[in-house]
């Protein structure tokens, strides 16, 4: 009798399945290091922009491991708006990993560019109130709450704390993006400037949520000569932190955007649910895993997972002009 030929059975997704072995992905990530900044960019070492973030911090302890703490620079620039923690845990993982440091303070830089003013002016259109003493942040509609677009909100609070939440019409909120785009740009520019002056390559921090769905400013946190972690899940990030000693108070800390004056959380501006979870559905629809496996491993139902599948769609396609190069008439 002929006997069928058994087909192997593939694995149900899991979260094992964006697990990694640190110490080889550090030992990967460090070589590619020294050959793209010494052998390809011929640069004698990196800039690092720190935030007092996990992402940041691992991007600093990967330089140093590959540079040595003597051709690494870690570059803090807060601004009016910064969260106080940013630049204590910015100087503490500095000062951990030994490299050199610089302090480069922007809100007067920003004031004299009017970022702030013409925030506030695209504040007041949809809150004539708004003044000093208010706060104010941008968030997101939510697809797992039913939400079909991703429509954006100003949230803002007044000086005896009364909370307010306006919808935003496309042309307010571009002009509060197109404002507080100028802190990323500016910073940008502070890291080229020492790196110009050092011989020295930027390095870019976003991981693979951020880089895969266009969140980062183009010209500003968006450019760098080198971006080594984009191809890590958050989750994996925060593996390659622990492994590389990168300091455990900024390991528990939220990742936040640190551009407005009220508290905001990454899922809140941008993304449609916390890292974790987005992890796995951005890994799911990689690996081309069924909604419900996704779902069991992302703590939703079948149809959440899809609805989150329909919004990295679309912020794909809507944020695909930023990966692009300067476009030329001719090559």
């Amino acid at each position: 009798m002929t006997q069928l030929a058994v087909l192997p059975t593939r694995p149900a997704f899991s979260a094992a399945a964006i697990e990694l072995d640190p110490a080889a992905e550090t030992d990967r990530i460090v070589a590619a290091l020294r050959r793209q900044v010494r052998e390809t960019l011929r640069k004698r070492g990196v800039v690092v922009g720190v935030s007092g973030g996990v992402d940041s911090s691992l991007c600093l302890a990967l330089a140093v491991a590959a540079f040595g703490r003597e051709h690494v620079l870690a570059v803090m620039m807060p601004e009016h708006d910064s969260e106080p923690d940013s630049l204590r845990l910015g100087r503490e993982v500095a000062e951990g990993f030994g490299t050199q440091a610089a302090l480069e303070e922007i809100g007067r830089t920003l004031e004299a560019m009017g970022c702030y003013a013409r925030r506030d002016a695209a504040i007041r259109t949809v809150e004539p109130a708004y003044g000093p003493g208010w706060g104010a942040k941008v968030v997101i509609a939510n697809p797992l709450a039913g939400a079909e677009y991703g429509f954006s909100s100003l949230v803002v609070q007044s000086p005896d704390g009364e909370i307010r939440k306006v919808r935003l019409r496309a042309a307010t909120y571009q002009a509060l993006i197109a404002a507080t785009n100028m802190k990323q740009r500016t910073r940008k520019q502070m890291e080229y400037y020492h790196a110009d002056r050092l011989n020295y390559a930027v390095v870019g921090t976003p991981n693979r949520l951020e880089y895969d769905q266009g969140f980062f400013v183009k010209n500003g946190d968006g450019a760098a000569d080198v971006k080594p972690i984009a191809h890590l899940y958050k989750s994996q990030v925060y593996q390659l932190a622990e492994f590389l000693d990168v300091p455990e108070t900024i390991r528990r800390r939220p990742p936040t955007t640190d551009t407005w004056s009220l508290p905001q959380s990454q899922e809140e501006f941008y993304f449609s649910l916390p890292w974790r979870a987005m992890d796995l559905c951005l890994a799911g629809l990689a690996l081309g895993a069924p909604p419900d496996e996704v779902a069991d491993a992302a703590g939703l139902d079948a149809e959440g997972v899809e609805r989150v599948w329909r919004d990295i769609a679309a912020k794909r396609a809507a944020t695909a002009a930023l990966h692009l190069p300067p476009l030329l008439v001719e090559d």
